[in-house]
């Protein structure tokens, strides 16, 4: 990832003279998928770590809980399709600006906050970024 990169993820930890921060290389690279994805799509934690042929489901949710603020971490979620506790309103937004294919909560569902139509949602790592179905990511290689 350029450094251009990191100083736009992260301006409020740099003071001026001092070089961006420095990011873990795993971490680089689960933040590179997210942004690869397309606005409206989706991928699952472990769609990511299955992409980048490294980790499981909760490293890739640990780097997003620590480093994931600027990046578009709506786009990273559960393969419930259940929206990330305590920010179920900032990325329900989200999701509605981008077109994301919802599921309309049952009245029981507390707060009736809907899900994501993870069958609809989520990318397969594509070209496009339209094909819909719950495809794997391919290979990177493929993407190189």
């Amino acid at each position: 990832m350029s450094e251009e990169r990191r100083e736009r993820r992260a301006p409020d930890e740099t003071d001026g003279d001092a070089s961006p921060p420095e990011y873990p290389e795993y971490a680089e690279r689960v933040l590179e998928v997210a942004e690869m994805i397309p606005p409206g799509r989706v991928m699952t934690y472990g769609d990511v770590a299955e992409w980048l042929e490294e980790g499981g489901p909760r490293q890739v949710g640990r780097v997003m809980a620590l480093y994931g603020g600027a990046v578009p971490w709506w786009r990273v979620v559960r393969s419930d399709g259940v929206l990330l506790p305590g920010h179920e309103l900032r990325a329900l937004e989200r999701y509605r600006e981008e077109g994301t294919p919802l599921r309309q909560a049952s009245r029981a569902a507390q707060g009736h906050v809907p899900k994501l139509d993870m069958r609809r949602a989520r990318w397969d790592g594509g070209a496009g970024g339209d094909a819909a179905g719950d495809a794997r990511p391919q290979a990177p290689e493929a993407h190189t």
